[in-house]
């Protein structure tokens, strides 16, 4: 593999540095002025379904689904050719296009910045008609201090192992049709990636399951708190369940803390993850907005997971794309977008599957301008790849 780490730091300006990992004593490092970033990131997250700072999550939504750019082909070429010019070193690039031009698929690793936390790497259109997943193969690179962290031991993968399914889970005290109800809707087609609208999948069965799995698929709700390690993920656990999240209503949302140290009182007693996670949530990869990058991602690499797939914003449900965007088609997103994803995590190399479903959707995104193909869905969407730390012997 031909690996290219790519790393963005904030410190008023914007600095990017980058090595590649058969040389990694020859770093390059630039500066950019924040001037020069400004315009295009605070335009590519007005487009986007996420809160702006302020906003309500139901008026984000209506904003970027009705008539928003990322809807129309022409317009969200133009946001993301913008965000390509002012992010990407050029030098970097000529890098990139040496190592194609032998005839070889380079793998860029990202490590973003709080203020680079939205940007879709596989997404930006680097040429006309083409995207960085049609030249390489992209994943997020969570920082040495998660991946390299002392005791970390990465599960061990069956390719024919226990897959643990968790979709669209019954969250106690809120109804089908309210914030934390049904993402999924009725008659989901998702039956055989397992069983959905549960209402018995709590905190406690959820660790006892992951402990022997080899894979977890868990399809509903996240959402951020005050720090990375609060971030949330919505399970049907009740009022009397353990865990560092105050109650909502009669529902204890489950933490990254929760996993990361474990929900019991006492002495920690950190999780045990499985080898391959997706997690198809709203926000589930935020990690990277906060200055202590230790979220939902963290958590998982850090209990054992050596490929998480996450979102980076606001994942629209096909009930909130059908009511907000003018004439969208009747053909269901999401179910197919879960398949995309579990079927990754199924291949040898998740993040290259990942990244060639990513391409397809690109290439229907520009020929046709099918909303149903279009970036704010499947550009959402990034692997964090985290082998095992190598031996410091």
């Amino acid at each position: 593999m031909v690996a290219v780490q790519l790393k963005f730091v904030d410190a008023g300006d914007l600095y990017v540095s980058w090595r590649w990992e058969h040389a990694l004593d020859q770093p390059r490092a630039l500066r950019i002025p924040r001037d020069l970033v400004r315009k295009a990131l605070d335009d590519w997250a007005a487009a986007l379904p996420s809160p702006l700072p302020g906003e309500r999550p139901d008026k984000a939504l209506a904003r970027a689904l009705t008539h928003g750019p990322l809807l129309d082909r022409d317009r969200e070429a133009e946001l993301s050719g913008a965000l390509a010019r002012a992010l990407f070193p050029h030098q970097l690039g000529v890098e990139l296009t040496s190592v194609v031009e032998q005839g070889l698929r380079p793998h860029l690793r990202v490590q973003a910045s709080p203020s680079t936390a939205l940007v879709p790497w596989e997404a930006l259109r680097v040429d006309e008609g083409e995207r960085t997943v049609h030249h390489a193969d992209v994943s997020t690179l969570t920082p040495a201090t998660v991946r390299n962290a002392t005791g970390r031991r990465v599960s061990p993968f069956r390719p024919h192992g226990t897959v643990l399914g968790v979709l669209d889970p019954v969250v106690p005290g809120f109804a089908d049709h309210s914030a934390l109800g049904s993402v999924l809707g009725p008659g989901s087609p998702l039956a055989t990636l397992g069983a959905t609208r549960r209402a018995d999948v709590d905190r406690d069965h959820l660790e006892k399951a992951l402990a022997d799995a080899d894979r977890f698929l868990y399809v509903g709700h996240v959402t951020t708190g005050d720090h990375a390690l609060d971030s949330r993920l919505h399970l049907s656990c009740g009022k009397d369940t353990t865990g560092r999240a105050a109650l909502l209503g009669v529902h204890r949302p489950l933490t990254a803390a929760d996993i990361a140290l474990g929900h019991r009182p006492g002495a920690p007693r950190p999780w045990r993850v499985p080898n391959r996670v997706a997690l198809v949530a709203c926000d589930s990869g935020g990690d990277t907005r906060f200055a202590e990058p230790t979220g939902l991602v963290a958590a998982m690499v850090h209990g054992g997971a050596e490929y998480v797939t996450s979102t980076r914003w606001t994942l629209p449900t096909d009930a909130g794309l059908t009511h907000l965007v003018p004439d969208f088609p009747t053909t269901p997103v999401l179910p197919s977008t879960v398949l995309a994803v579990n079927e990754a995590h199924e291949a040898p190399d998740p993040v290259a599957a990942l990244c060639a479903w990513q391409r397809a959707q690109a290439d229907h995104w520009e020929l046709t301008g099918d909303p149903t193909h279009s970036p704010v869905i499947w550009a959402a969407f990034t692997t964090a790849w985290a082998p095992a730390p190598r031996s410091r012997s």
